[in-house]
């Protein structure tokens, strides 16, 4: 029978009502596998929409085909009755097609009634199936659930590991990243490129230098770094690091190289101010675009004159929204405020599309400059582009009207986000240790501790030790939180963790502690630890230990006239004179 007229029969079929679940259930015979092609003809399937349901074929064969044709499947998803009834058990084949059209096609309902099916078919414990489930809700954000149905896995294949690694990376969890890829290692499996350049990306964002190369000698060692997608992760990586001459080293011994390598290349250097280095290889890219364009650009205007950057912008043959965003934050970053308003002021008028880091950046100039009415201003611009529910945007309003004073217009962009990230918390917590209001950013603390998916990070730390010594909290508080930080969320301190810690200690008199405290923590070569040892010294009037901070401070960052002044300060406090010698 003719192809077209299959098709006519499956139409008198469906004007009979027949209800067809996740495929046809036909008592009859005829070549279903045509049929399955008949119904993935986009010209015919319109008409069809509002009979089709999901229920599984008897014939294994096209079952599977009808599962991986994505129209059909997508518009079938679409009409998915509530409950999920079967006329014959499905295979692991059409399921897995069946939860990938869920997650490419974004059914999340869908998807979850696909679950419960698994659940009471026993289909769960089917490793590749379970992994599909696992990409599905990482797609949507939830590696919470991903997590748990991970772990339900009997035997989870390198796939599985994989996956959820991914699921951590992609959501911004690099610590769990990490240790769920510890966690791979120390099972009977072997991590293959995948698993690699998964850490590699976590690595790089949590800039672990030291974990980044043991990573690199394990992919020598397996022989996976002749693969240019894990070599363009490793010069990603060290790029991150600030180790830009072994990202060089790792580019420059690539038999093969594409444009990934030659941009990623391009970035470590100009991302960490090698800014000659960045144009020799701009210089020798077999064909730059847009984006080694932007990296360069972001670099000058990092690192270099930005003027220079606005003049590489002028050359640029197709310049983008990202490009003149460069130009603005780099005005930002400089102090240069009213620069950065003025050529957001330029874009708008050159008719430049804008985004949602467009508003960002200008937002924290804004926010710089303390200038509430330019930042409303700039507020009716983003709600005119349809662009104040982005959480960049949210985020950069809610912390611009809490530097400008404006604490209730601050919480009213921050309920008004229909999503919030970290980054959007963040943003709130500061604003209230900003305006010295300690209490309510514990309150943030535990209340952000509760939402689901969502973990505290660096900044979120040091948002509430901030708030602990604005507010003088008792220090056992304080190393309490300093505890969680480390031991339950896994995260190193960095040296603005140290100082606040210091800070606190120095209230207390306790600076002989926040001493051992700091070689405890390897910060020992970092000026700015000392510097506020020697400040916390003030107020208790140690002067044996401010007088061990002032020689540190002036070895490592050669600050005389301030470790004088500071040191005045002390012998005040201590009403002794001043016998120290630089």
């Amino acid at each position: 029978m003719h192809s077209r007229n299959y098709f006519s029969f499956g139409h008198q079929i469906c004007g009979h009502k027949f209800q067809i679940y996740f495929s046809f259930s036909f008592s009859f015979s005829f070549p279903c596998g045509e049929v399955s092609s008949n119904f993935k003809s986009p010209s015919r399937v319109r008409s069809h929409q509002y009979t089709y349901q999901l229920f599984l074929e008897r014939v294994c064969c096209s079952r599977s085909k009808l599962a991986a044709g994505t129209v059909i499947s997508a518009i079938a998803l679409r009409k998915a009755p509530p409950i999920i009834g079967f006329s014959s058990k499905p295979n692991a084949y059409s399921l897995v097609h069946l939860i990938r059209d869920c997650t490419t096609n974004s059914r999340f309902s869908h998807g979850q009634q696909l679950h419960s099916y698994l659940l009471k078919s026993g289909f769960i414990s089917n490793v590749f199936v379970s992994t599909s489930l696992i990409n599905f809700y990482v797609k949507f954000e939830l590696v919470h659930d991903a997590h748990h149905l991970f772990d339900e896995i009997p035997e989870p294949s390198v796939v599985s590991w994989n996956s959820l690694i991914s699921g951590y990376v992609h959501s911004g969890k690099f610590h769990r990243a990490l240790n769920l890829f510890c966690q791979l290692e120390r099972s009977n499996l072997a991590a293959d490129s995948y698993s690699f350049t998964a850490a590699l990306c976590a690595c790089g964002q949590l800039s672990r230098v030291r974990e980044g190369k043991s990573l690199h000698s394990k992919i020598l060692k397996y022989g996976a770094e002749c693969s240019i997608f894990v070599a363009n992760c490793l010069i990603d990586m060290y790029g991150k690091c600030s180790c830009v001459s072994d990202a060089m080293k790792v580019f420059g011994d690539m038999a093969e190289k594409d444009d990934i390598s030659w941009n990623s290349v391009l970035a470590a250097n100009a991302r960490n101010g090698a800014l000659d280095q960045a144009f020799a290889v701009f210089c020798r890219m077999p064909n730059p675009d847009t984006i080694s364009y932007n990296e360069l650009i972001d670099g000058i205007a990092k690192f270099g004159v930005v003027e220079d950057a606005v003049t590489l912008l002028s050359r640029m043959p197709n310049p983008n929204s990202s490009s003149w965003n460069a130009i603005i934050t780099g005005y930002a970053n400089r102090g240069r405020g009213r620069d950065a308003v003025r050529f957001f002021c330029k874009m708008h008028s050159c008719r430049i599309r804008m985004d949602e880091f467009t508003f960002s950046s200008v937002l924290s100039s804004i926010a710089g400059l303390a200038a509430l009415t330019l930042g409303s201003l700039t507020h009716c611009c983003a709600l005119k582009c349809g662009l104040d529910e982005y959480v960049v945007v949210g985020s950069a309003l809610t912390d611009m009207y809490f530097k400008c004073g404006a604490v209730e217009e601050a919480e009213r962009s921050f309920e008004s986000l229909p999503e919030r990230n970290l980054v959007t918390w963040n943003a709130l917590m500061s604003g209230y240790a900003h305006n010295g209001d300690p209490r309510k950013v514990f309150e943030l603390f535990k209340e952000m501790k509760g939402v689901k998916d969502l973990e505290p990070d660096e900044i979120t730390f040091l948002n509430v030790l901030s708030a602990c010594w604005h507010g003088r909290v008792r220090l056992d508080v304080v190393r309490g939180y300093f505890d969680v930080m480390r031991v339950e969320y896994g995260i190193d301190p960095m040296p603005e963790h140290c100082c606040l810690m210091i800070k606190v200690m120095g209230q207390e008199g306790d600076v002989r502690d926040a001493e051992e405290m700091i070689g405890e923590l390897g910060f020992g070569s970092c000026g700015m630890v000392w510097r506020a040892l020697l400040g916390a010294c003030v107020s208790c009037g140690d002067v044996g230990v401010a007088e061990v901070a002032a020689r540190k401070v002036v070895e490592r960052r050669g600050e005389k006239e301030v470790v004088y002044v500071s040191l005045s300060n002390v012998y005040a406090a201590g009403e002794i004179g001043t016998g120290w010698r630089g």
